[in-house]
């Protein structure tokens, strides 16, 4: 998700949480479901309503002070020339950062990056502190009119996020999570009927950080700071070419979150918590 995000996004993510999360009791994968682990299955929402893929923007709005940042490791199918003449998708500086500072994080991969740097992606799959999710293969919209991204046609949809699960694989990341990011974070009422079939919760966030082609690391700490709450999900990048502030303005978020009594948590965590919170019946 290289383009810029618009509160309206996470504002359409927030309304359709409020109706679609559920619980999963997790157990064996089932066939088709890629990315899937054959034991222990992450936490999952149940389907919404008319079986729609379930959409999560945040967690539990509780004294338990959780926080989730998540990266979106983007590069579209088309970058590769790009890439070749020396643009950098990739940041390792902002990876080691979170590692130096002991911080759990959700990456959401599209698997044209994977396929750019496997030895990068298998690094961050492999690290217990962090956790791989979809972000598409080809980072083409699953919506019409999405910030100017090309489209990928409902009849391709899952082939492309299947596409995705299959070059993490093949980088070496031994467990993906069922979890999907929409490019752009646009989605609709088709998109999420199309996926169903995959057993994947859409990711959303509650708090834009604005870091994409900002260059100022001061302005994407305060917009953070000033969004979090109690079991937000901040969307971030880890791209040198598009982000280049994010790495300096963690530097500021990470302990002033820390001096508030927030603690850094995986997506997976902040689900199981939703999870955990819903009415049993």
């Amino acid at each position: 998700m290289m383009t810029l995000v618009r509160r309206r996004a996470a504002l359409c993510a927030l309304a359709l949480t409020t109706v679609l999360v559920g619980c999963s009791s997790g157990g064996p994968a089932a066939p088709g479901r890629p990315g899937r682990p054959a034991t222990a299955s992450p936490p999952t929402l149940a389907p919404g309503p008319s079986g729609l893929t379930p959409v999560f923007a945040h967690g539990p709005r509780t004294k338990n002070r959780t926080v989730a940042l998540t990266f979106d490791a983007d590069m579209t199918a088309n970058q590769g020339p790009r890439a070749a003449a020396g643009e950098r998708f990739d940041h390792p500086e902002l990876v080691a950062t979170l590692r130096r500072l002991k911080v759990p994080a959700t990456f959401f991969m599209t698997g044209r990056w994977a396929e750019e740097y496997p030895d990068q992606a298998k690094g961050i799959g492999r690290d217990p502190l962090f956790e791989v999710a979809n972000h598409s293969y080809s980072h083409h919209a699953f919506t019409g009119n999405c910030y100017g991204l090309p489209t990928v046609p409902p009849t391709r949809m899952r082939a492309d996020i299947d596409r995705a699960f299959a070059a993490f694989r093949k980088a070496g990341v031994k467990r993906a999570m069922p979890y999907f990011r929409f490019p752009g974070g646009c989605y609709d009422e088709q998109s999420l009927r199309t996926l169903a079939p995959a057993g994947v919760t859409a990711v959303q966030w509650d708090v834009v950080s604005g870091d994409a082609f900002a260059t100022d690391a001061d302005a994407v700490a305060r917009q953070v700071l000033d969004g979090v709450r109690p079991g937000s999900v901040v969307v971030m990048h880890c791209t040198r070419s598009a982000a280049p502030t994010t790495e300096r303005a963690l530097r500021t978020i990470i302990p002033k979150l820390r001096e508030r009594g927030f603690r850094f948590v995986k997506v997976s965590e902040q689900i199981r918590a939703q999870r955990a919170a819903e009415p049993r019946s």
